[in-house]
């Protein structure tokens, strides 16, 4: 039996296959599409590819840096630890003249400037080294110091109280004079 159709019979059945191809041809068309978004895994997997590769070396700078911050701060500790050395040197070196100075004023010459008048002791204490008459004068009692030193030249005495008042300043420079 075969049925006579008219045109617009045959369109329409002729229409619904035709849609039916386009819209499986449509899947098609994205699926051509999704390459697209596989390139733009692809470009994101490059991203993670290029942040793995320059990880290491980023990681290896950051040492970098942090080993040469902590050199400079060894280097400040180590100038630090010279400079207080140094000083403690210092010190221990006016300790040191500070014990010479007053053993030199007890090896007896203090009892005998003790006896002596205070013009010739005055005297006899401006021919000698200036640290030596310091010493004696400085293990005197008071007032036979300030009569020594009344009867010396005014700027050997200055010099002599300088060196006195000195002794017990830790400040002082290694220099008595």
């Amino acid at each position: 039996m075969i049925e006579k159709l008219t045109l617009s019979d045959l369109v329409r059945r002729l229409a619904l296959p035709a849609m039916a191809v386009a819209a499986l041809s449509i899947p098609a068309a994205f699926a051509q599409e999704q390459p697209t978004l596989k390139g733009e895994m692809t470009s994101q997997e490059e991203i993670r590819q290029f942040c793995t590769n320059i990880a290491d070396p980023a990681r290896d700078q950051r040492y970098l840096l942090q080993k040469q911050e902590l050199e400079k701060l060894r280097a400040d500790v180590d100038s630090r630890i010279a400079e207080m050395n140094k000083r403690k040197e210092e010190y221990q070196d006016w300790l040191k003249r500070r014990d010479d100075f007053l053993k030199q004023a007890e090896a007896g010459l203090t009892d005998i400037y003790k006896k002596m008048k205070p013009d010739a002791a005055a005297s006899q204490l401006e021919q000698m080294r200036i640290e030596v008459a310091a010493a004696v004068i400085m293990r005197l009692n008071p007032s036979q110091s300030s009569l020594i030193l009344n009867e010396m030249d005014p700027k050997k005495a200055g010099e002599i109280a300088s060196i006195i008042a000195s002794a017990s300043d830790p400040n002082t420079s290694k220099d008595p004079s």
